[in-house]
């Protein structure tokens, strides 16, 4: 390995030597089992005499720290006991981050899955077509087709053109190629577009209840984040703050509650946005999977001035794991989205975004979304008839014909009761999310979301049965 090795002086260098080696193996730099480099070729890095790295190699063994092997060089051996430190640590100055990242929670540690995952935002892995998706990433890994340079920052032309024509087809967005940005997912659209559009202090509205993720980015950009409520028609468009610069909105599917945005609120909304030269972004989740009802024409359909910016995402009909998603912009501001995404990151990864061209060129989307809304309408159909049937006395689902999830509320019991029935459930092994943790002020409603892409069929009435115990349990712990 290339070890770095700071010579202060010409005095004393094989205590110097020995001194580096014995602080990078404590600090972790260096692990048990490392091979250090030989004698001889440290020597000729630090232009100094083989026997001095020697004797502060022989030191270094004589600790315990270093031992040799025949033929093989000498090996990070371990360290004494009482020794060690944390990697990087350092004292000094206290760095001072800006005040905005104080008000935002710390990140949730990843959480084991639990053996009946209904958390919200999962899609189901074994679903994946991965014996194709390999196949299309090994041809795109080909020295031939991988340029070794940078490339265009909006994205691989060919997912881009996909891209279009995709939305176009399942969705009616009329868009062409030059529309289209490629993102690492909604979340870093989303962070694009507030960069390029909201200075420090702009009001962004966002639904009420809504998703988390997307608040707290703008919050993080010094926006004022004002929460909007919902009802059955999705945003409450007369609630809206005057002095709003930007709103979010999830019109499809509204995320948490599920309901789609109406005609006339989706009229209201583009109207209100067109008298106050505000810009608005249609956040199309799970549009994909919806499994009754017309679909309603998305808000970049309808829109006439040029102030909706479409954002999509492959994470739920891929896989998260691959950060590929879209945004779809006025030319007005394409040439400063671009500029946004090169200062960022310059482009998102080439060999993914070109086989997500050709997964999608070659029908293998649209057949493989067709075969998951197939299952997960099955998935929602059991849950939706069980809640039904043996939740009701406690819980009212909402109305939902899309998504990976869907919400029910309680009937009593309020938050004391939603966190206790959680809590029960994380002990029987079933993974769930409550309702009011998406709401950004008080009084939040109580409830559950529950996901069903991670929850195979087989397994759901078993799932369901635990959760029912547990609700059971906690209805009864609150009677006085």
């Amino acid at each position: 390995m290339d070890l770095h090795v700071n010579l202060e002086s010409r005095r004393d260098i094989a205590g110097q030597i020995y001194r580096e080696l014995r602080a990078a193996i404590l600090d972790g730099r260096l692990r048990r089992g490392e091979r250090v480099p030989p004698t001889r070729e440290l020597a000729r890095r630090l232009s100094v005499s083989r026997n001095t790295v020697s004797v502060a190699y022989e030191w270094l063994t004589a600790e315990g720290l270093l031992a040799g092997r025949v033929r093989a060089g000498s090996y990070v051996q371990g360290e004494p006991p009482g020794a060690g430190g944390r990697p990087g640590s350092k004292s000094g100055v206290r760095l001072r981050a800006r005040a905005v990242w104080s008000t935002l929670p710390d990140p949730r540690a990843a959480e084991v899955p639990a053996a009946y995952d209904f958390r919200v935002g999962i899609p189901d892995g074994q679903l994946f077509p991965f014996e194709t998706w390999r196949r299309l990433m090994a041809r795109q890994l080909r020295a031939a087709t991988l340029p070794a340079a940078y490339a265009e920052a909006a994205g691989h032309p060919g997912l881009r053109e996909a891209v279009a024509r995709h939305v176009g087809v399942a969705r009616g967005v009329r868009a062409d190629a030059g529309d289209v940005i490629v993102t690492h997912g909604a979340q870093q659209a989303l962070d694009l577009i507030g960069r390029v559009l909201l200075e420090p202090g702009d009001c962004v509205a966002v639904e009420e209840p809504g998703y988390p993720p997307a608040r707290l980015l703008f919050q993080s950009l010094g926006a004022r984040v004002v929460p909007v409520p919902v009802d059955t028609e999705g945003l409450d468009v007369g609630a809206l703050p005057d002095d709003a610069r930007l709103v979010y909105v999830t019109p499809s599917h509204q995320f948490p509650l599920g309901m789609p945005m109406s005609p006339a609120r989706r009229t209201a909304l583009l109207d209100w946005a067109k008298q106050r030269d505000a810009v608005v972004i249609e956040d199309d989740y799970d549009s994909e999977f919806r499994f009754g009802g017309r679909p309603l024409e998305t808000l970049h359909g309808l829109d006439r001035s040029g102030r909706v910016i479409y954002v999509g995402s492959f994470s739920k009909v891929m896989l998260p794991a691959l950060r590929l998603g879209f945004l779809i912009a006025p030319p007005s501001i394409q040439r400063e989205l671009r500029l946004a995404k090169r200062v960022s990151d310059w482009h998102s990864q080439l060999p993914a975004q070109a086989a997500l061209a050709r997964f999608i060129d070659e029908g293998l989307l649209a057949r493989h979304i067709r075969k998951m809304r197939r299952e997960y309408e099955s998935r929602h159909e059991r849950i939706l008839e069980k809640l039904t049937r043996h939740f009701g006395v406690w819980l009212r689902p909402l109305p939902s014909t899309a998504g990976l999830h869907l919400s029910a509320m309680f009937r009593a019991g309020g938050r004391r009761l939603e966190e206790d029935v959680v809590a029960r459930a994380k002990e029987a092994g079933v993974g769930l999310i409550s309702l009011s943790r998406y709401y950004a002020s008080t009084p939040a409603r109580a409830g559950l979301v529950l996901g069903y892409g991670s929850v195979p069929a087989a397994r759901l009435d078993e799932g369901l049965r635990r959760l029912l115990a547990c609700v059971s349990a906690a209805a009864g712990a609150k009677r006085p």
